[in-house]
């Protein structure tokens, strides 16, 4: 994991109290609960509700909705103790197909 001190370019939107929001491996093995703590049109602050240790967090789902039709392909930027700062992904960054984001209940 790396310990980055981000350095914001983009204006980005703070959320009081956080949003609640879901991270998801891009195969769906693994999910952890979050709070979306601030955001821009390029990535996003999000403080985790559960340990990510062992988990791969290279490249991975942001679920913003219930139902998961809300989201966002996001790659790991940084990572200090439960905060981690994401980019997302467009089309043209990735390198595999589009997919849909899995729905894991696994906590």
């Amino acid at each position: 994991m790396t310990l980055y001190t981000p350095k914001r370019k983009a204006h980005r939107v703070e959320f009081s109290g956080g949003i609640p929001v879901r991270i998801v491996a891009v195969d769906g093995i693994w999910s952890r609960d979050c709070l979306m703590m601030d955001v821009a049109d390029d990535g996003a602050k999000l403080t985790l509700k559960q340990p990510v240790e062992g988990l791969d967090l290279k490249e991975f789902f942001l679920i913003l909705s219930a139902t998961g039709s809300a989201y966002r392909r996001c790659e790991l930027v940084w990572l200090n103790g439960k905060e981690l700062g994401v980019r997302f992904l467009f089309p043209a960054d990735e390198s595999t197909k589009k997919r849909s984001p899995p729905t894991s209940s696994e906590g």
